[in-house]
């Protein structure tokens, strides 16, 4: 185990360099290899392109309101993937070598996670249900607003959010495209498990990232990981809203369909904690400090006390018109 002084970082993400560079192909794939939007939308060289979007618009209007309300949502936040770029660059005491194993990490993860905003935005444009002025404006104020989420530079609170993060959007886009089958959009139910499977990978290596730190950092890990869940995970789109909406007003409208749904619900939340406490093994930690030792307590005692809440919450009923959708 590395010898750390108290509360440092900088020989704990020096650590983790070399098994982000060797361990990178496990979590991503070479460009050759990945789907791209184009192969799954109408191709505009070919003469059958008109009649292949009609087709797509006729499948599309079977989308209820929520569902369509929660996939430009969700195009949304994907789309938003500058602001989080630039924030996971930003975190403290990380090499900024542009050839070390955390900058080649979030460019190949900013590459990969691109192309779902490009195939969502493309497919919404086509349907023609969606007011893209009004959804294009929402994301421009989402990269422009950016977003707090109380990870500060801390790299083991960012791992631990995206880790989280990554879960949850898997279990959104997988939602979704059960949703979409049921309803007979077999285009999108299919592209929104392929962005699911990412998320997936990806989540795999942000959870694989803390259970190294853990190795070597455990108290410092397990005490960041409490105080995330004490400030809740947010959503990086909590901040959403529509021209003449004030800030976070519609991402709750969001998030009220998504409940509505059963696309993401609270249950969800505390199945992903859950998920995290028996991958990074917090049961089983020990050599913790006493901080430590009460931060593991806690998030052990945590998904009872969180699934109280959760059965009496109510789903919400309040429908809302999204300036997004015509």
């Amino acid at each position: 185990m590395l010898e750390l002084p108290v509360g440092s970082r900088k020989e704990v993400m020096t650590y983790l360099e070399p098994f982000m560079l060797n361990e990178m192909s496990e979590y991503l794939k070479p460009v050759e290899e990945m789907w791209q939007p184009a192969d799954f939308l109408p191709d505009s060289s070919k003469e059958t392109f008109f009649e292949e979007v009609k087709e797509l618009q006729r499948n599309t209007k079977e989308i209820s309101y929520d569902l369509l309300a929660v996939l430009i949502g969700d195009t949304i936040t994907e789309e938003a993937l500058p602001t989080y770029e630039s924030w996971l660059t930003m975190v403290d005491d990380v090499s900024r070598n542009e050839q070390g194993g955390w900058m080649k990490w979030v460019r190949a993860w900013t590459a990969e996670e691109n192309r779902h905003g490009d195939l969502l935005n493309k497919y919404l444009y086509l349907s023609g249900r969606v007011n893209m002025r009004m959804m294009e404006a929402s994301t421009q104020y989402l990269i422009q607003d950016g977003f707090d989420i109380g990870t500060g530079n801390d790299p083991y609170r960012n791992f631990i959010y995206t880790s989280f993060q990554e879960m949850a959007t898997n279990v959104s886009h997988r939602r979704v495209a059960s949703l979409a089958k049921v309803a007979g959009d077999k285009l999108l139910s299919k592209m929104c498990g392929v962005i699911a499977s990412d998320e997936a990978r990806h989540a795999k290596a942000y959870k694989a990232f803390i259970s190294k730190a853990f190795e070597v950092d455990a108290s410092e890990v397990m005490i960041a990981f409490e105080d995330m869940m004490r400030k809740k995970i947010v959503m990086p789109a909590h901040f959403l809203r529509e021209i003449g909406v004030k800030m976070g007003q519609t991402f709750g409208h969001f998030t009220d369909a998504a409940q509505r749904l059963g696309v993401y619900t609270a249950l969800d939340y505390v199945d992903i904690l859950k998920e995290l406490i028996v991958d990074w093994k917090i049961e089983d930690a020990t050599d913790l400090n006493e901080a430590g030792e009460k931060a593991r307590d806690y998030l052990i005692r945590l998904p009872d006390r969180l699934l109280r809440i959760a059965d009496r919450m109510k789903a919400p009923s309040l429908e809302y018109k999204f300036t997004w959708i015509l």
